[in-house]
């Protein structure tokens, strides 16, 4: 019967998505395939996290092989594999007459970006949302019709747009005109380039970015305080909702534990200190001694940059930056090193006395072109007659036609790639630690998630009885007349609500879950789906 009934809504859905296909515009699908495309090699890196079918990856070296996955078939829609585990939860409610296939998840997360994997960085460039911007970033995207929820994660690396939208191709549309609007780059330029993914494959992504396996150097420690600044703006912004909280809260509880329970961050790198390294293999000498090197800016990244310079014996440089108090509290950290402090008006003058240049600054246009150069005089014998631009900004601080200059070599983050290649092998064997932490992690969110799927039937099982109860009510007043006194009417109504109330206690303690427990939530989902059908809920309209 279930079988019977199973085949039935396949069939059905399969001729619904026959009829739909037909009648979409050709350049949906034409859509559809880009993004397949594009989406394909970060599905490939994500897989480890959203299948969990291999032993590797379903369980800890240290636990016992798992049970096989139970068949899912009968899973009621909105059910997440995270909180599948028992196959008896959900004949149960092929027991009690729901169809699994009644219903689905109102929303999707959506995960729309640029990666340093994937993109080039003057095309990420163009989509970077500063920290002053991101507020007005997310409250346009929520303002679009199909979109609840938003969050930006921008950094030098990658530029992610979080959304919860209401339909997953229409929300997806609005994103991708968004970003067209803000970065002015054209829709078939940002397709080639972009990534998408949904749910499961959008909470994976986010976990392995938080634990630093999609970094460019796996195991880097910025990511994570740039995934705890997202959290940190999203606070009390009601265009970063319930849900995307609970997501990045997820993510940074991934990060922490991945960096507390397996060996990845030992030895890890940043982009700045990736930088550093970078040129160090880059000079003929391979030695920073003798080197007259400029920082310019005065932020996290200069600070990283300076402390792992000063560490390849790099004891003298020049740091520049718009003004002199920060600079100065960054001179005061590092008593070991001989710092000059000088503003950004000096930056020219100062540039062509320098070998090697790195740029950090929160400018969002170059500060430094071929035409500059061209006044400049040759460096040195000692880094081979050639000054070098090390460009760790997105935006680039560094014109791209500087690397025209043939006294001039210049390195941007995508540079960086070379290095991350001689470090990923080390850290390989720690990775696969943590993608079994960060499947726990996303297990747990999942199940959260889950469980706030009952909250749209609480509030329509409470409706529909207070509707009942106000009809009968005033049946019984009508056929009453005018005989009853305001005291009595008030014991009456008082009593009828304390018989809901009674009536309803049991109901919405079965559809209460704080999903801490998958198997709890999926039995509280399979409650849902009973009462729903039960009392007809779906026909149910809020006050």
């Amino acid at each position: 019967m279930a079988s019977s009934a199973c085949a039935t809504s396949r069939s059905a859905a399969a001729t619904a998505r026959a009829r739909v296909d037909a009648t979409k515009p050709r350049a949906n699908q034409t859509h559809g395939n880009v993004m397949h495309r594009h989406a394909r090699s970060m599905r490939a890196r994500t897989r480890a996290v959203v299948d969990n079918d291999t032993e590797t990856n379903d369980k800890p070296a240290s636990r016992k092989a798992s049970a096989p996955r139970p068949d899912t078939t009968l899973r009621p829609a909105g059910v997440s594999d995270a909180v599948v585990d028992s196959s008896k939860a959900l004949e149960a409610l092929a027991r009690l007459g729901g169809n699994p296939y009644e219903s689905e998840r109102k929303s999707s997360i959506l995960t729309v970006g640029l990666s340093i994997h994937d993109c080039p960085v003057e095309i990420r460039e163009k989509m970077a949302v500063p920290a002053e911007a991101w507020n007005e970033a997310v409250a346009e995207l929520t303002a679009l019709p199909h979109i609840e929820e938003a969050g930006i994660l921008s950094t030098c690396n990658r530029m992610e747009v979080y959304v919860v939208a209401l339909s997953y191709e229409r929300g997806l549309r609005e994103v991708e005109e968004w970003m067209v609007k803000h970065s002015g780059v054209d829709i078939d330029r940002l397709r080639e380039n972009l990534f998408v993914l949904k749910d499961r494959e959008s909470t994976a992504h986010l976990l392995r970015v938080s634990g630093g396996l999609d970094s460019v150097v796996m195991g880097e420690g910025q990511i994570l305080a740039q995934v705890k600044t997202v959290f940190q703006m999203g606070e009390g912004v009601p265009a970063f909702g319930r849900h995307l909280t609970g997501l990045f809260k997820a993510a940074i509880t991934a990060g922490k534990r991945v960096r507390s329970e397996t060996s990845i961050a030992s030895g890890a790198v940043s982009v700045s200190s990736a930088a550093a390294e970078l040129v160090q293999m880059k000079l003929p000498a391979q030695s920073f001694e003798g080197v007259k090197v400029l920082i310019v800016g005065a932020g996290t990244m200069s600070k990283l940059l300076v402390k792992h310079l000063a560490s390849k014996r790099c004891t003298e440089m020049t740091i520049v930056n718009r003004t002199r108090p920060r600079a100065e509290a960054l001179a005061e950290e590092f008593p070991e090193v001989n710092m000059r402090i000088e503003l950004m008006d000096q930056f020219l003058s100062l540039a062509g006395e320098h070998d090697v240049i790195f740029t950090a600054s929160s400018a969002v246009e170059p500060i430094i072109s071929k035409k500059d150069l061209a006044s400049m005089s040759q460096c040195g014998e000692l880094v081979g007659g050639k000054r070098r631009l090390v460009d760790i900004a997105v935006p680039r601080n560094v014109d791209a036609d500087c690397g025209e200059d043939a006294h001039t070599l210049v390195y941007n983050v995508d540079d960086l790639k070379e290095l991350a290649e001689i470090n990923k092998g080390k850290r390989e064997a720690a990775a696969k630690e943590a993608e079994s932490l960060l499947l726990e992690e996303q297990r747990n969110f999942e199940a959260w998630r889950d469980s706030l799927e009952t909250v749209p039937t609480i509030k329509r099982l409470r409706q529909k009885a207070e509707n009942i109860r106000a009809a009968e009510l005033d049946k019984a007043l009508t056929k009453i007349g005018d005989g009853m006194t305001n005291k009595q009417k008030k014991a009456v109504e008082e009593l009828s609500r304390g018989i809901i109330n009674k009536l309803l206690h049991g109901p919405m303690a079965a559809l209460r879950s704080d999903g801490s427990d998958p198997m709890e939530v999926t039995m509280t989902l399979v409650n849902m789906h009973a009462l729903e059908r039960m009392f007809d809920l779906r026909n149910v309209k809020e006050d």
